[in-house]
């Protein structure tokens, strides 16, 4: 297990980082367009990926508290720092909240959770029209709807920042950051 270093970011770091990034990515464009296009026959996709991801996204979450943040490259004025800092916290609460609440939102809907087939949490259709579902708890699934949604506006909003500041600090600063995240000594 490598550490994270100022010239050098640990293995860990860096595979979570990218699995977590594009699982992420992907799960939100998906789920874009199905909202966009209500695309029904991709939700089954949707949830048991949404589900597998919690597991890198768990991972990230204890390494990043074992391990605490990787140091700069190099030092930034304060404001860069605060910013950086709200950015990461921002991605980072927002991929632990949007699997979960997913899975709440499907589960307490009665929709039901499957991950490729296998059944997580049955569904909870109505007896008198067994096309249509009864919700496990409404409230709860409405709540988790509003933070999933919330979560991935917020994760969007993050990862377009995120996107900017990088390509801030490979084109402007040069200063090495991207190079380090694709696992490059600086």
């Amino acid at each position: 297990m490598q550490l994270d270093t100022q010239s050098k970011l640990g293995s860990n770091t860096l595979a979570l980082h990218w699995i977590v990034g594009i699982m992420m990515i992907m799960l939100l464009a998906v789920g874009v367009f199905m909202e966009e296009t209500k695309a029904y026959a991709l939700y089954p996709w949707h949830k048991a990926f949404g589900v597998l991801i919690i597991f890198p996204v768990i991972l990230r979450v204890v390494w990043r508290i074992k391990s605490g943040w990787p140091p700069p490259v190099r030092e930034y004025k304060k404001s860069e720092k605060i910013l950086s800092k709200f950015v990461h916290y921002l991605l980072l609460i927002g991929t632990v909240i949007l699997p979960i609440s997913g899975f709440m939102m499907s589960a307490m809907g009665g929709h039901g959770v499957e991950v490729f087939g296998l059944e997580l949490v049955p569904r909870n259709p109505d007896p008198a029209n067994p096309m249509e579902v009864v919700p496990l708890n409404g409230a709860v699934a409405g709540i988790a709807h509003e933070l999933h949604a919330l979560a991935g506006t917020s994760i969007i909003i993050g990862v377009i920042l995120h996107t900017v500041g990088v390509l801030k600090h490979h084109i402007l600063d040069k200063d090495g950051t991207l190079l380090r995240m694709l696992g490059a000594k600086v």
